[in-house]
């Protein structure tokens, strides 16, 4: 017969290094992704509709000519560079938190989709990707004769 252990609530309370560690283990971990996140990874939203799926990412700064998407397998690929507009420099920086840089950020796609009917539109740093999904194969039917042995 198994004995009971009384409960009590203070013998798990989380220490501040496993509060330390599960924050960085969970603030830069992209669910699905395998891995730590490019912190300049874009905020994107992908919403799976009736016939495609679209993705928008935020790009603040960014031109359309300075990104990259390219469709490997089942993910999307996103990829980017901004440079300093100016090099003049008129003081030293106090705060920069504006970003500049690259970033890369792998997107998986909930559904197959159609590269060569894929779209991308970008508006006041917004880029919104459509992929039309593949449209299923159908079963077709065969039709089944009956012989007749004599």
């Amino acid at each position: 017969m198994a004995s009971l252990t009384r409960w009590n609530p203070t013998d798990r309370l989380p220490t501040v290094g496993d509060l330390i560690d599960r924050f960085f283990d969970q603030a830069f971990v992209i669910p699905g992704n395998g891995g730590l996140a490019d912190v300049n990874a874009p905020k994107v939203d992908v919403v799976e509709e009736d016939k495609q799926v679209v993705i928008k990412a935020e790009l603040p700064g960014f031109k359309p000519e300075d990104i990259d998407i390219r469709c490997e397998g089942n993910m999307l690929s996103l990829r980017g560079e901004t440079k300093e507009t100016s090099e003049k420099r008129e003081g030293d920086y106090y705060i920069r938190e504006r970003r500049q840089g690259t970033f890369s950020r792998k997107i998986p796609l909930p559904s197959e989709v159609d590269m060569d009917k894929a779209t991308a539109d970008f508006e006041h740093g917004l880029l919104t990707v459509c992929l039309p999904k593949v449209e299923a194969k159908r079963s077709k039917p065969i039709p089944v004769s009956a012989k007749t042995s004599r």
